[in-house]
């Protein structure tokens, strides 16, 4: 049971912070210890890394999870987003979702142009709900969101320019599948998806 002296508020950050270090802190690995990732990587195995790695990713997307929803039974209201600002956020969320499937289809424009579609579909995904959440624990969920994706995609393209990686050419069919993915995607969060699994439904 939870200390009287120690309130719902205090407690729901505790967890969503806690969730967050443990998620995106172990998503930094490869930015702050490379090195070190690598010399863990080749003690452990691949297998290994991966099996304790998802571990603890598991546990801090859960506790981000628990602790968001903790923090919805009692908003912290910073500011109420105008209408038009729920406009802007669901045409990021549109350009979000279709980087997001473009970094999972082979082959694409997109891919090519952009080298790192799903740090950069994060990053509009995370101004995407700050613009239209004005709650202590949306600054922190996607603000922390945002701040990670900012470093890891600069990080990604030192990496890529030290290793003079190259991205294959994309094609049509790649481009237009990615495209119609994440605009396909975009339609059933939008008017369906989202509103059974946040409770929200971004058009009403």
């Amino acid at each position: 049971m939870l200390d009287r002296g120690y309130g719902l508020g205090e407690w729901t950050m505790t967890v969503l912070i806690l969730g967050l270090l443990l998620f995106l802190g172990l998503h930094s690995v490869r930015i702050v210890a490379d090195g070190w990732r690598s010399a863990q990587l080749a003690r452990l195995g691949e297998k290994r890394w991966k099996g304790l790695y998802s571990l603890v990713a598991f546990v801090g997307l859960g506790l981000i999870i628990w602790g968001y929803a903790l923090a919805r039974q009692q908003p912290q209201v910073l500011w109420s987003p105008p209408m038009g600002l729920r406009h802007i956020s669901a045409l990021l969320m549109l350009f979000s979702l279709i980087l997001l499937a473009a970094a999972n289809v082979p082959r694409n424009h997109i891919k090519t142009l952009v080298h790192h579609p799903m740090l950069l579909g994060t990053q509009f995904w995370a101004v995407a709900h700050l613009l239209a959440n004005g709650n202590v624990a949306d600054v922190l969920l996607f603000g922390g969101f945002l701040v990670w994706s900012s470093i890891d995609l600069y990080a990604a393209v030192q990496r890529d320019r030290a290793a003079g990686v190259a991205y294959e050419g994309g094609t049509m069919a790649g481009t237009l599948i990615a495209v119609g993915a994440g605009c396909a995607l975009w339609l059933l969060l939008a008017f369906w998806l989202h509103g059974v699994l946040f409770g929200v439904r971004p058009f009403g």
